[in-house]
């Protein structure tokens, strides 16, 4: 045999190999969980979940086989929490301006924040100690009444880590230091309607072959996927005589409308509940802000809840700070919301709102799990393990590393290190 025979020969088995370890990925097994699992199963005690290549494939099997075997000792096993509505990723340091990716003065429909994303923020694995495993992320809009879209990113950290781009579009609408809110809404309302008279007047109209005039813009393509319910009109806005235009927009266009703060909104919870509306709240909102959010109070996502409407709990705006959501939902609790409301209000109720494939521990579904050491919502609570997409994550952060340096003992002053 040749030397080039004996090199192709070694290549070739060297290839199947690797072809083999791919397809052959790693399976996991975790046992004698108490899986909270975010669906009509509700809580599971003493139960197995099984991984394979990212997805769950099996819970409760006869006779689990894995090529890893994890032991929670009956510790308790979550969907990961899902964020949402925050700049995280676009921003590193909210004091340094050039850091800074979430606000654009010039935000319309059509602006996309995800060309700005930074999976290596500082902020990403410090989220990641949260129980956090994916986030929508918003910029934070400009001087118009439209933000832009949002983007879906998984937490890894990883260079290819969004997951969607342009998923949904943002406005917002309300008061305003100059001016009347009036214009903002009419605008809104103006430009679907408009939207929606165009469409039925193209379908009408007989085009010539030749004919490139049907050529949508891109703001067309966005606000035509609004129209058709493919796309979410996500909407920050808080006073009530709001929300009820808003209500009868979306009667009026089926859009698939989603609320944001929403402080009023428990004044008109059974509309919304009739009427299918969502609403993602920071439920430590308890202070009156302005004269449009004087009904904000800690009370507000259970009685929301308890009204029927579907509630995601977030921390709207922030990026260094997200990793706190589970004390958000375990504050929720503690005025009021029911423990299983709670817990959906950070997986499976952001995944129905925001059309993600994950927030439920089910056969078919995205592995991304955590296992905690006591009750999520308890700050004395940690990770002990969590995985995205089936892959073990780390919850180290840039903080636990500077913890760890300067805890060294040197030669040098306390002030120092090396």
């Amino acid at each position: 045999m040749t030397l080039f025979k004996k090199s192709a020969l070694a290549l070739s088995l060297s290839v199947g190999l690797a072809l083999s370890c791919v397809v052959q990925a790693e399976s996991i097994a975790i046992i004698h969980a108490t899986v909270y699992t975010a669906t009509e199963q509700g809580v599971l005690t003493d139960a197995t979940v099984v991984i394979e290549d990212g997805t769950i494939v099996a819970i409760n099997p006869a006779s689990p086989t894995a090529d890893t075997v994890i032991d929670a000792k009956g510790a308790i096993l979550t969907p990961g929490f899902i964020a949402s509505m925050n700049d995280l990723g676009l921003v590193e340091i909210g004091a340094v301006a050039s850091s800074r990716d979430a606000y654009e003065k010039e935000a319309d429909v059509i602006f996309d924040p995800s060309l700005a994303y930074n999976p290596k923020a500082s902020t990403v694995p410090f989220t990641r100690k949260g129980g956090i495993t994916r986030n929508v992320v918003s910029s934070g809009g400009g001087e118009g009444i439209f933000a832009g879209q949002t983007f879906t990113v998984d937490l890894s950290g990883d260079w290819d880590s969004i997951l969607a781009a342009n998923t949904g579009l943002v406005v917002a609408l309300g008061a305003i230091e100059e001016g009347s809110r009036a214009a903002g809404m009419q605008q809104l309302i103006h430009k679907l309607e408009d939207a929606k008279k165009a469409q039925a007047k193209k379908s009408k109209a007989k085009k010539t072959a030749d004919d490139d005039s049907d050529v949508p813009s891109r703001e067309d393509d966005i606000i035509n996927a609004v129209l058709a319910g493919e796309k979410p009109l996500i909407i920050a806005v808080d006073r009530a005589s709001d929300i009820l235009h808003l209500i009868k927009l979306k009667q009026d266009l089926s859009i698939d409308l989603v609320l944001v703060n929403a402080a009023d909104a428990v004044l008109v919870a059974d509309k919304l509940a009739q009427a299918n509306i969502p609403v993602v709240i920071d439920s430590m909102r308890n202070l009156p802000e302005s004269f449009d959010s004087l009904h904000n109070s800690l009370e507000n996502a259970g009685k929301l809840a308890k009204a029927g409407v579907k509630v995601a709990i977030a921390l709207p705006g922030d990026s260094h700070g997200i990793y706190a959501l589970r004390f958000s939902a375990g504050n929720a609790v503690a005025n009021g919301m029911n423990y299983e409301d709670a817990l959906a209000s950070v997986t499976a109720n952001v995944a129905d709102i925001f059309h993600l494939d994950s927030g439920r521990i089910a056969v078919g579904k995205p592995a991304d799990l955590v296992l905690w050491s006591g009750d999520p919502f308890e700050f004395s609570s940690k990770v002990q393990k969590m995985w995205i997409a089936g892959e073990e994550q780390s919850t180290d952060s840039r903080q636990d590393k500077l913890r760890d340096r300067y805890l060294q003992k040197t030669a040098m002053p306390e002030a120092y290190s090396r």
